[in-house]
């Protein structure tokens, strides 16, 4: 897939595009135990994220999940709110340029995967461990 932006930055819609064309290529099966998430693309992850975090530079984030992973969730537990997936443009396009041996499409479906991989409760570890099998 071209990438096509005309010597532009990609914009939020055009990441947010991005992904959208990503999770729809992944396989049925998994988009379905995916659930209902939300994605979200924001230039940089809040000042309360990253505080949370602990994270000084906003350009180390590129994505992050926001909720209770699939592992942890019950049937008892309150109604939860929705499980969110946020990738951030800014370090995600600074990422790409600095790496330049990737596309922009396929890195931003690497960072929604990943943050998919925290949905279903694995840990960074274990996404790390799944992807040097690969």
């Amino acid at each position: 897939m071209s990438e096509p932006f005309s010597g532009r930055a990609p914009s939020l819609d055009d990441l947010a595009a991005l992904a959208e064309r990503a999770f729809a290529a992944l396989p049925e099966d998994f988009r379905r135990l995916t659930g209902d998430v939300v994605f979200r693309v924001d230039d940089f992850p809040s000042e309360d994220v990253m505080d949370e975090l602990g994270v000084e530079d906003a350009f180390d984030l590129t994505g992050l999940y926001s909720g209770v992973d699939l592992g942890r969730r019950s049937v008892f537990d309150p109604t939860p709110e929705p499980a969110r997936i946020f990738l951030y443009r800014r370090p995600i396009l600074d990422e790409w340029a600095e790496r330049g041996d990737v596309t922009l499409a396929e890195l931003v479906a690497h960072v929604l995967v990943h943050e998919i991989g925290h949905h279903f409760g694995l840990s960074d570890a274990d996404i790390d461990a799944i992807e040097a099998t690969d």
